[in-house]
């Protein structure tokens, strides 16, 4: 993948977290505990296929930094009083279990692709 194609798909991941973020917020708390196990898998999805497209660890990290941002910036009530995140145990799973996909996906070995290493 040249450099080009690599900070486009560094661009295109940065705009589907902010989407994975709003809609795991919104899902999450909709249609509990399955929203919030649909909006963890939207969030691993990002961040290991991130790292697929790329195959690059940058690409799990570009979309969990932005993913985090958005995330806490929902998380912040507004001066009329509204907020996205209730106090609950839901949306606290969300945000340590996005988290924790995003480190673990950053982090993990890379395997070679299947067949590389054969003799």
């Amino acid at each position: 993948m040249g450099q080009r194609a690599r900070l486009a798909a560094y661009a295109v991941l940065a705009v589907l977290a902010v989407v994975v973020a709003v809609a795991g917020a919104l899902v999450q708390a909709g249609w509990f505990p399955g929203g919030l196990l649909l909006a963890l898998a939207g969030c691993l999805a990002l961040f290991y296929g991130g790292v697929k497209a790329t195959g690059t660890r940058l690409g799990a990290v570009v979309p969990a930094g932005v993913w985090v941002v958005c995330v806490m910036l929902l998380s912040t009530s507004r001066p009329e009083g509204d907020f996205l995140f209730a106090a609950g145990v839901g949306p606290y799973i969300y945000l340590l279990g996005g988290a924790m996909g995003a480190v673990i996906c950053a982090t993990a070995p890379q395997l070679p692709p299947s067949g590389a290493n054969r003799v």
